[in-house]
């Protein structure tokens, strides 16, 4: 089955995430990895333990609760979709580089030292996980599956969902770069 325009173009933005995180974190020491700018900033390390704590966290479930509802409920669709209004501003809001601030909660804090080739691997994995659930939605009503929100007492679709975790990951890669291009970045 060939892969909706909308899904594909999650894909390619994942490869491309994928490829940035990579040369990113090239030729880094541990050291390096987890300097923080200044106290209570994030290291690289924070940026990408983040992601890899809000992918296990948060969004691998409630995506895989809404391809649940779609199979589930026969949501069937091959697009195009539309998503709400909120959704598409919440996507904007998330994405690089940072138009609002948002405190992560506590369970999605970074850990304070990290090794580097733990938290590479582990990102890796859970870019594999997403363009798996990517491909396992092929064909479901994007706009149709849904679930409530933890953050927000609102129903997000499987679609939005998609790409509210492909603009959050971008906006940590981005902010990993301004720590890689700090002017007191250790050499």
């Amino acid at each position: 089955m060939t892969m909706n325009a909308e899904l594909e173009s999650d894909g390619d933005q994942l490869l491309s995430i994928r490829q940035d995180a990579v040369g990113l974190m090239s030729g880094l020491t541990d050291a390096q990895f987890n300097w923080q700018p200044a106290p209570g900033r994030w290291s690289i390390a924070g940026c990408f333990d983040h992601l890899n704590k809000s992918a296990e966290q948060l969004f691998i479930p409630k995506i895989d609760s809404a391809i649940r509802t779609a199979k589930t409920n026969g949501l069937k669709s091959d697009g195009p979709f539309a998503y709400s209004a909120f959704e598409r501003w919440a996507v904007r809001n998330n994405d690089a580089p940072p138009k609002m601030r948002f405190k992560a909660p506590k369970n999605f804090q970074p850990a304070p030292t990290l090794r580097l080739e733990d938290v590479r691997s582990e990102f890796q994995r859970w870019q594999d996980e997403i363009a798996a659930r990517l491909r396992e939605s092929n064909g479901l009503d994007l706009r149709r599956a849904k679930y409530v929100w933890p953050f927000w007492p609102v129903k997000w679709s499987l679609g939005a969902s998609f790409q509210l975790l492909l603009a959050h990951e971008r906006r940590h890669i981005w902010q990993a770069r301004q720590v890689r291009q700090d002017r007191n970045f250790p050499a």
